[in-house]
């Protein structure tokens, strides 16, 4: 019933939220639905982060966004490759990624962990079917990580690559949700020290 009063009445997500939160006491069961842009301010709010790498992506790891800096550290970022702008794909699927990951083991187990509690609270399981099948037949390793079941809540932490140019950096991770796209979570790189956030910068200015 409230589902139908919430669309007869053309309710936001957040509208509807509130609906089921006053109403039943919790929130709505999730539904899955693919993003369809980002606003020009979310665009600038990236920007304005740098030299700190930052990126926006969906509840399926699909990158939407990103600034120069993500772009420095992840150089197939603006380009349309074979394993797409997936953050998941680029893990198992990317040539470089085993050399960016100084434990690239424990980064994917990690990633895989944080992917599958992405999709199953956005309810989003369906959605990532192919994907999850279509990596299962590319990587072994994927396939027997996903089958291990393992869900983690990797918001916070702290993550070392390992670039070609810049050499070792080390940044802290945190995820944020983007107020109003409950579709969306923003990840920012922020550097471990000035020096490493400097290395970024004069990168970034050739």
């Amino acid at each position: 019933m409230l589902d139908n009063l919430a669309k007869a009445l053309l309710l936001t997500d957040a509208e509807r939220e509130h609906l089921f939160l006053i109403g039943l006491g919790r929130a709505p069961e999730s539904h899955y639905k693919q993003p369809d842009g980002i606003e020009p301010r979310l665009q600038r709010v990236l920007d304005k982060l740098s030299p700190a790498p930052a990126l926006i992506k969906t509840a399926t790891w699909d990158v939407v966004a990103w600034n120069q800096a993500a772009a420095v550290i992840w150089p197939n970022m603006g380009e349309e490759t074979g394993y797409g702008r997936n953050t998941l794909r680029m893990v198992f699927l990317d040539p470089n990624a085993q050399t960016l990951y100084p434990d690239w083991e424990a980064a994917a187990r990690m990633a895989v962990a944080g992917f599958r509690a992405d999709v199953a609270r956005a309810g989003a399981m369906a959605e990532v079917a192919a994907m999850v099948d279509e990596l299962s037949r590319s990587s072994p390793a994927f396939k027997a990580m996903w089958q291990e079941n393992d869900v983690s809540d990797s918001a916070h932490a702290m993550k070392e690559l390992r670039h070609a140019v810049l050499g070792t950096i080390n940044f802290e991770v945190s995820i944020f949700g983007v107020d109003g796209r409950q579709d969306l979570t923003m990840m920012v790189f922020l550097p471990a020290s000035r020096g490493e956030a400097e290395r970024i910068a004069n990168l970034l200015q050739q």
